[in-house]
């Protein structure tokens, strides 16, 4: 099993000062860096094999590899067009993609508990999906909306009429086999090819669960704790909200 770390993005919206900006990854808590909590929780669930898209600042990146000394080192791939949509950034690990085994696709701006990663990894392989049912209504979130248990949307806003049983928020984490990793990167191609660079990766990945033909796992994770730090205030609510309640923060011994 492979993971890409999705971690090329300027973090506009934290609103710091130009020259105090840096890769949401290297976010600290408890002396600790997302990145390194990631590292950390992959493999303490037997995932080694990790690759870090990479764009803006990415020395930052290297020099925290360098400090953490994490063998094996996870392979870096640059996006130089980081300023451009995310979509893009999932065009650069295309060989990531499409290597063969199962694939972990994941946000790098997360806090969570551990116990949301092992209901990703955990079991035969499988292509599976997020959900947290506990979500802040708004159009923040990403919404995954299930039918009798079937994917019908994946998106921040709702088309209205639409018809679902459960919505809940996608965590930002995907597992996908090998064939359905194929798929999206085939999808994604299509979108860099026909000018749609400056699009969220998860339209792609909306297509991908729409086109039907392969049944999704859905894991509920509602209850645990996890954030996505977008904004100056999710900075604040991960320590002062999520931190405390983690029962193993991410990899990292208390």
């Amino acid at each position: 099993m492979r993971a890409i770390i999705l971690a090329a993005g300027l973090g506009l919206r934290l609103q710091q000062p130009p020259e105090q900006q840096f890769p949401k990854c290297l976010l600290r808590f408890q002396g600790v860096t997302l990145l390194e909590r990631h590292l950390r929780a992959l493999r303490a669930l037997g995932v080694d094999e990790v690759e870090l898209a990479l764009g803006f600042q990415p020395e930052r990146i290297d020099e925290e590899l360098d400090r953490i000394g994490w063998q094996p080192r996870p392979r870096s791939v640059l996006n130089p067009r980081f300023d451009l949509g995310s979509v893009l950034t999932v065009h650069t690990m295309a060989d990531a993609l499409t290597r063969g085994g199962d694939v972990l696709l994941m946000d790098a701006d997360v806090l969570y508990d551990e116990a949301i990663l092992r209901a990703l990894v955990q079991g035969e392989s499988a292509d599976r999906l997020l959900i947290d049912r506990d979500f802040e209504a708004g159009d923040e979130p990403v919404k995954l909306c299930l039918r009798d248990g079937v994917p019908v949307e994946l998106r921040k806003q709702l088309a209205v009429g639409l018809q679902y049983d459960t919505i809940g928020e996608s965590v930002g984490f995907f597992r996908f086999r090998e064939g359905t990793a194929r798929r999206l990167a085939q999808i994604v191609d299509g979108y860099v090819s026909s000018g749609r660079q400056n699009m969220p990766h998860e339209e792609a990945v909306r297509d991908l669960l729409l086109e039907g033909g392969r049944p999704y796992e859905v894991a509920d994770v509602t209850g645990l704790p996890w954030i996505e730090i977008d904004f100056p205030g999710d900075v604040a609510r991960a320590e002062n909200e999520v931190l405390p309640r983690l029962t193993q923060a991410a990899g990292v011994t208390r």
